[in-house]
């Protein structure tokens, strides 16, 4: 007696026949739960947002990190290092961002591209691109260019956010205002 199982299929491989097999129950169970755990990742993440996206939660924990190493150096003397923490901090950056938008953007537009000031997103730099060096620029201004010395209308937490503001529009080079000073 023939059972279900070895039913052969008309074709023939190169001599090897094959049998009309049922897949096996593991696989079957391997398949659909992937199939339903892929509908549920989609909708919780994608589609209604409950969830942040992996992306999203490495982008908190390295926020909140940078907030604790920024607590930890609080009352240390600044450094490239520090800067480039403060820029990592949404909140910062913020701080730093409505300062720049009510202040700066006569000069370098909203976007940091450049109309009398210099373009803020190329990667040339008049007075120096390091941390340290674009903050002593926003602190003590360039007189004969005619920026403002910040400094003596803004605390040095104030300096330090608009610093961290204008490293996070560095690198993004925005077409506008052609590239002056020293390639960094």
């Amino acid at each position: 007696m023939i059972s279900e199982k070895d039913i052969v299929l008309d074709h023939n491989y190169d001599g090897i026949q094959e049998f009309d097999n049922r897949l096996p129950n593991w696989w079957l169970w391997i398949l659909y739960g992937s199939v339903v755990f892929g509908l549920c990742y989609w909708l919780f993440y994608q589609t209604y947002g409950v969830g942040d996206a992996p992306e999203v939660r490495y982008e908190k924990v390295i926020a909140r990190a940078a907030e604790e190493q920024l607590a930890r150096m609080a009352g240390q003397e600044r450094t490239d290092e520090s800067l480039l923490l403060m820029a990592k901090v949404p909140a910062q950056v913020d701080a730093g961002r409505a300062l720049f938008e009510k202040n700066c953007v006569e000069c370098h537009l909203a976007d940091g591209s450049g109309k009398i000031g210099p373009n803020l997103t190329d990667g040339s730099w008049i007075h120096g691109g390091k941390p340290l060096e674009i903050r002593h620029t926003i602190d003590k201004g360039v007189p004969a260019k005619g920026m403002v010395a910040w400094g003596r209308q803004f605390s040095p937490m104030k300096i330090d956010q608009l610093a961290a503001y204008v490293l996070t529009l560095k690198g993004k080079n925005l077409p506008g205002k052609a590239p002056e000073g020293e390639p960094e």
